[in-house]
């Protein structure tokens, strides 16, 4: 079985969109994704610099416009075949477009207003996140605690991601959990998935009452508590409250071992989900599309692992 997944804010770079917009018809659908929610994808995605696409408003909607623009070269959804779909982070509006519970369009217009509502948010206070690498899970989240920090991302496979402003983050860096071996700041501009994010619900939900989902027509597994869910009413209730709660990464691969997961894609950007996945989950096969050059290996593992 394939698990499609799409991956969070801090895995943009500079022009990693220049050769995805070099397949034929790509361009038009990004210059249209662009008309629709008021941004020029394009140039975020080929010319602007790290700054520039570390911006929240930014970001969020160039990573969703470029997992669906690399999911769609590998093929439609139903030739792809995935038996389950997830996305860590804003890669669950992505996933919500692999999965039918919203169009292209809808998904961009949503992760636009997340974005907008997320910087405003983060323009409070001065916030961050910083992965720990190694360390007991326990006993980093107890620390972090301490410190008054948010274990905000829990990836499994020994990271987990804090979430807190400048100063306690600092804090962390100098006094690190017991068996922490490194504490990396991320390239975000906020504390995502903590109460500092608490004012940007409320707009989403907001943007959400426009939107008609459908029902998944896939296995959608769920950041919430890595649940897989079959409403696409709920899946929507579930990315509007998950902005201001913890990503549970860890609970997602879990169920993914559960149902019989051989295989794991990572669309554009891949790499982050990837990694975790080496770890946590051996024995499934694993590719992240970092350019158009890896679709034919990412196509010979759809034929071995989709599902009929």
């Amino acid at each position: 079985m394939l698990v499609l997944v799409a991956p969070g804010q801090g895995a943009q770079t500079p022009g990693f969109l220049t050769d995805w917009l070099a397949l034929p018809g790509a361009a038009d659908r990004v210059a249209a994704w662009s008309d629709a929610i008021g941004l020029d994808l394009a140039h975020f995605g080929t010319k602007a610099d790290a700054d520039e696409i570390r911006d929240t408003s930014v970001a969020q909607p160039l990573l969703v416009a470029a997992g669906i623009l690399s999911a769609a070269a590998l093929g439609d959804i139903t030739e792809i075949g995935p038996g389950v779909v997830a996305g860590h982070s804003v890669g669950e509006i992505t996933a919500a477009a692999f999965a039918g519970v919203l169009d292209d369009t809808a998904a961009l217009t949503l992760v636009r207003r997340r974005g907008l509502a997320m910087a405003e948010a983060a323009a409070v206070t001065e916030t961050g996140m910083s992965a720990l690498l190694g360390g007991d899970p326990e006993v980093s989240v107890a620390h972090l605690e301490k410190l008054g920090l948010t274990p905000a991302n829990v990836n499994g496979a020994g990271q987990i991601v804090a979430a807190g402003t400048m100063e306690q983050l600092a804090a962390l860096n100098e006094d690190k959990p017991e068996g922490v071996r490194k504490v990396v700041p991320l390239k975000v501009a906020g504390a995502f998935h903590t109460h500092h994010m608490a004012p940007a619900v409320d707009k989403l939900a907001e943007a959400a009452k426009a939107l008609t989902p459908a029902d998944p027509k896939v296995t959608y597994v769920s950041n919430k508590d890595g649940q897989a869910v079959a409403s696409g009413a709920e899946v929507l209730e579930r990315l509007v409250g998950q902005v201001a709660n913890p990503v549970r990464w860890d609970r997602c691969m879990e169920t993914f071992r559960e149902l019989g997961v051989t295989a794991l894609i990572e669309v554009c950007p891949g790499g982050t989900l990837t990694g975790l996945a080496k770890r946590a989950l051996p024995g499934v096969k694993t590719l992240a599309l970092k350019s158009p050059a890896d679709l034919d290996a990412a196509r010979e593992l759809v034929a071995e692992h989709a599902q009929a």
